[in-house]
């Protein structure tokens, strides 16, 4: 196990005075960094200014000072403490890497519990600590198979499997001496809601050995308290120097529809015709999901779609439902409107329906919907950057090939019959903070069924179906139908496999204590909750 050089640490107030692209050698060994404090178009040092603000010290971190060497690989094997159950270590694969930090998934769990880990945390050991330490491997919560089951499974799991070598494994870092965080100073911080970014952060309030983490450009969409000796909080800089991709305070992209466009052999022009005139202003991840669950949502026969697709990682969920299944995939990690373009280009032209998408409104010559309702918070979105798609940036783009190519399969032959999918939508995605001239209209866009754009959403219940018989699916979209300061919530349905059964078995202490919901929440829901149960949605 690695112990960190101090011959090595960076003296960080130092190192700001660099100019940018000339690095200490401590940072080399992050082929992917670039332009030190300088991501895209955010630079720290001119956001410090511009903000009158100053970065929180290194030493109020619990970070080592040299962001420590990641030298595992994807599918090594290795020991981890299960985050839904600190008590078990169990069996973890080695499923992402990005700059210091390494993707987890439990052996025997899916990928909706994925969770991250430094390489220097103390929750991750090498293959056979815990036998040496008199402890026992534990399934993960929520395994897959019957318990019973377990010494079998972990036998087959570790046969010929790659062990990560105690090598590469880091010392934690010592704790600082108690909470030197100030309120207002600047930070990088884990989204928490969507873990695999890193972004620009506040100190907005300190109480006692807990910090409030606000995220800079969104309005307490995302804001958490944590310790302040937390793994999840970093100086400004951590990102630059270990290559991860810093998201810009607030980023939004907007893309737009060709109404009047080729919709291809397996879109139905008329859903088409029906869906918002964009998708945005929102994060990158955001609008891609909703163009790509757009046309899953539009097609003659989901499958089709979706045969198109591969898993990513880091990215949104989308959803599909065919024969007689909800199927769900993970979309790539995006960070600018040119790879939201560069994908949907690719996944169009797989469909037939090639111009479909663009960064600029297309002239309307029918008259179409341009408000529609969506669930989460407006605050989460910003004006952002707009680039223009011409001729010479498709043609720019098409050589290209990245990580992001892969998430789409190679043209496949698909049925193009007619025939209308079976129901089994999910709700269309973040507000644009549009006017609000055409609610009726609206409301339309957030029934289900195979009419979901022509219904009237007149009752929060989905098709008027019995709760008892929802999917996690239908829950989501009553939990942001029913309150919309509950919709950032929702996604947490997914995460714990909550059902119509489910939820009405819910109540405030399980939500507390096994989804992490705070009070007020959390009795907003039971509320609803006991509001569905008596009949009254």
């Amino acid at each position: 196990m690695q112990k960190s050089d101090p011959r090595k640490e960076i003296d960080w107030s130092d190192v700001r005075k660099h100019k940018y692209g000339h690095l200490s050698e401590s940072v080399s060994q992050y082929p992917e960094a670039t332009d030190f404090l300088e991501l895209g178009h955010f630079t720290w040092d001119k956001y410090l200014k511009e903000t009158c603000s100053v970065p929180a010290p290194v030493h109020c971190f619990k970070q080592s000072y040299t962001p420590p060497r990641n030298e595992f690989k994807i599918s090594m094997k290795l020991e981890a403490q299960d985050p839904r159950n600190t008590t078990s270590t169990c069996i973890a694969t080695v499923v992402g890497l990005t700059g210091a930090r390494l993707r987890l998934r439990l052996d025997g769990s899916d990928n909706k519990n994925d969770f991250w880990r430094l390489v220097d945390s103390a929750e991750i050991q090498p293959v056979g600590n815990c036998e040496k330490n008199g402890g026992m491997l534990q399934p993960p919560l929520g395994f897959r198979l019957n318990a019973s089951s377990w010494p079998m499974f972990l036998l087959k799991t570790l046969n010929g499997a790659e062990m990560a070598p105690i090598r590469i494994f880091h010392k934690e870092p010592p704790s600082p001496s108690h909470n030197f965080f100030k309120m207002g100073m600047k930070l990088e911080a884990v989204d928490r809601k969507n873990p695999h970014f890193i972004c620009p952060a506040t100190i907005g309030e300190v109480r006692g050995s807990e910090v409030l983490v606000t995220f800079d450009g969104w309005r307490g969409a995302f804001d958490y308290w944590c310790r302040f000796d937390s793994r999840d909080i970093f100086p400004v800089g951590w990102c630059s120097l270990t290559g991860d991709n810093l998201q810009p305070p607030g980023t939004k992209v907007c893309i737009y529809l060709n109404k009047n466009g080729s919709t291809g052999p397996h879109l139905d022009k008329k859903k088409v015709q029906q869906l918002p005139d964009h998708f945005g202003p929102a994060r990158a991840s955001v609008v891609l999901q909703q163009a790509v669950q757009a046309c899953i949502d539009c097609a003659y026969h989901q499958k089709t779609v979706f045969s198109f697709l591969k898993q990513g990682h880091g990215g949104e969920v989308i959803s599909a439902v065919f024969d007689r299944e909800q199927h769900t995939l993970n979309l790539p990690a995006v960070n600018s409107i040119t790879y939201v373009l560069r994908f949907l280009e690719k996944l169009c032209h797989n469909l037939r329906s090639d111009n479909l998408f663009g960064n600029q409104p297309f002239t309307q010559t029918h008259l179409s919907l341009t408000t529609t309702e969506y669930s989460h918070s407006n605050d989460r979105y910003l004006p952002g950057e707009t680039f223009v798609l011409g001729n010479s940036l498709a043609r720019s783009l098409e050589p290209h090939s990245d990580s992001m190519d892969s998430s789409l399969n190679p043209t496949n032959l698909v049925s193009t019959s007619q025939t209308l999918r079976a129901p089994g939508y999910r709700p269309l995605l973040p507000s644009c903070g549009l006017p609000l001239s055409t609610a009726s209209a609206v409301r339309r866009l957030c029934s289900r069924g195979s009419d979901r754009y022509l219904e009237s959403r007149d009752a929060s219940r989905p098709s008027g179906r019995d709760p008892s018989s929802w999917t996690v699916e239908d829950v989501m979209q009553f939990i942001r139908e029913a309150d919309p300061q509950l919709g950032p919530h929702a996604d947490l349905f997914r995460k714990h496999e909550i059902d119509g059964k489910a939820l009405l078995l819910l109540r405030s202490d399980v939500m507390m204590k096994y989804m992490g919901l705070k009070l007020g929440p959390a009795l907003k829901l039971s509320y609803h909750i006991d509001r569905l149960k008596q009949g009254k949605f």
